[in-house]
């Protein structure tokens, strides 16, 4: 049962099923190498074809940046101005490029943090120095609540029935 679940469409073992009919008995299979391979090899004959004819049309990786893209492009790097961008560029390039923005903008929102909070401890020792503290806003505004319940409680004994 098992043999024939693993079978492939000629009713063999899979590694039986790559071996050639002139290999002697008991060798191995041969290696196929997959997409991966044959992709990453393509990959580098057709970069070598789009630098040396860059009217060549484009390849399905490649895409048309917006003017958004285009900005990246240029924050990242990658070419000094937006008129030097072509018309259509790789994903990979545009991966790596927003990839160095968000590093950039990170960098940037630490920075930014930073700045506040040295702000806000300038801040609170200023308001400490003029003695403006919670603990006095808080006992000043209980006073004046208390100072409203007592006049409340006076005029309500006042006011005849």
């Amino acid at each position: 049962m098992l043999g024939r679940l693993l079978a492939g469409r000629a009713g063999r073992w899979w590694p039986a099923a790559r071996l050639r009919a002139r290999d002697p008995p008991g060798a191995l299979p041969l290696p196929r190498f997959g997409r991966g391979f044959v992709d990453e090899a393509r990959g580098t004959r057709d970069a070598a074809s789009r630098t040396a004819n860059p009217a060549s049309p484009p390849f399905k990786n490649d895409r048309r940046p917006t003017n958004f893209d285009k900005k990246v492009l240029v924050w990242a790097g990658r070419f000094k101005r937006e008129e030097e961008i072509p018309a259509f560029i790789s994903s990979e390039v545009l991966d790596a490029s927003r990839n160095s923005v968000r590093i950039k903008v990170c960098y940037i929102m630490i920075a930014l943090t930073l700045l506040g909070c040295l702000a806000m401890v300038v801040s609170g020792k200023e308001a400490a120095k003029r003695d403006h503290t919670l603990l006095r806003m808080n006992t000043e505004k209980k006073a004046k609540w208390r100072a409203e319940t007592e006049r409340d409680q006076e005029a309500a004994v006042e006011t005849p029935r």
